[in-house]
């Protein structure tokens, strides 16, 4: 399987330009919905605390995603530290709060592509990158000039701004996203993500308008499309009936949707007041129920109470020699 846009947007020479474009962003950061505006190439930080050079925490196949992503040769994942978001229960807090891992240059992230494509992964998956945008633009020209033509999944919390999706457009073959909230007050007091709701459901109409519906080639792998996650979470905080009654009058009843039981209080969820317990069955019921009722039929739910650990994978290799 083939990835087309990339590999136009190559051919032309467009890639190159969105490159140095996105590196113009770096000296007054726009890449995502908080605008900090600092100079990322002076070694100033934002919210993020991201740098220049994407740091990753590891790269693996993956046998647990939608299963259209990891089908029988798994997703190539690669997991890219800090992010633009704190939620106070990231259940991946190790390396998007923690901030470990290990700074790469494009071509060492070009050589974990290569990687995952040589070990059978049916796409690339960057999970929560948009912080190192420039970076990963000129890891995939690089990995696409050793032959890597893979589809591209961008993993996210849907948390994402114009800028960075104008960048995308052609480049990602598979939006993998989150509707995290359908409440502002509830995306500030346990996400810090001020303007949720809007940022996120104008971020979905753009996925959906780039790459369409879910589109699967003969082995039933993704090849194109927008995927929606939905994570319910205790006490009805993330609004999921009125984030899927969204997904279904907006993006449409025909929306692929990925409803997820395996909410658990990791990180700091424990020291928040309505979010320190898991869901309970009533919870996952009511939310089965929303899915129903908005006739949104295109999909997979977790078997209640879900799996564990998220990430859970074959690493490829630590340390791979960067591309040329």
């Amino acid at each position: 399987m083939t990835s087309p846009g990339l590999r136009a947007l190559v051919e032309s020479g467009e890639l190159e330009g969105r490159i140095e474009v996105a590196r113009g962003l770096l000296r007054s950061c726009t890449l995502c919905p908080r605008e900090c505006r600092v100079d990322r190439i002076a070694g100033e930080r934002g919210y993020c605390g991201a740098g220049v050079l994407p740091r990753i925490y590891r790269h693996m196949s993956h046998p647990g995603e939608e299963p259209p992503i990891s089908g029988t040769g798994g997703s190539g994942v690669i997991l890219f530290s800090h992010c633009t978001m704190a939620c106070v229960y990231c259940q991946n807090w190790r390396w998007s709060q923690l901030r470990e891992g290990a700074d790469r240059t494009p071509g060492e992230l070009a050589a974990m592509m290569v990687g995952l494509a040589r070990a059978g992964c049916h796409n690339l998956n960057l999970v929560s990158a948009t912080q190192y945008l420039p970076a990963v633009l000129e890891a995939l020209l690089l990995a696409h000039r050793e032959g890597v033509a893979l589809p591209i999944v961008w993993n996210t919390s849907g948390y994402e701004s114009p800028v960075a999706l104008e960048l995308l457009d052609g480049v990602v073959d598979v939006y993998l996203a989150d509707i995290r909230y359908a409440s502002d007050a509830a995306a500030l007091e346990y996400s810090d993500a001020p303007g949720y709701v809007e940022v996120n459901r104008e971020a979905l109409l753009e996925m959906k308008r780039q790459v369409g519906g879910l589109v699967t080639d003969d082995g039933g792998i993704a090849a194109r499309g927008l995927i929606v996650r939905h994570l319910v979470l205790p006490n009805e905080i993330a609004g999921t009936r009125d984030a899927l009654g969204f997904v279904a009058g907006t993006l449409g009843p025909d929306t692929f949707v990925s409803l997820m039981a395996q909410y658990y209080p990791a990180w700091k969820a424990g020291e928040c007041r309505g979010t320190e317990r898991r869901i309970n069955y009533g919870e996952w019921q009511r939310a089965l129920a929303a899915l129903e009722r908005a006739g949104l039929d295109n999909g997979w739910v977790q078997e209640f109470p879900g799996d564990l650990p998220r990430f859970a994978g074959t690493e490829i290799d630590p340390d791979p020699e960067p591309a040329p």
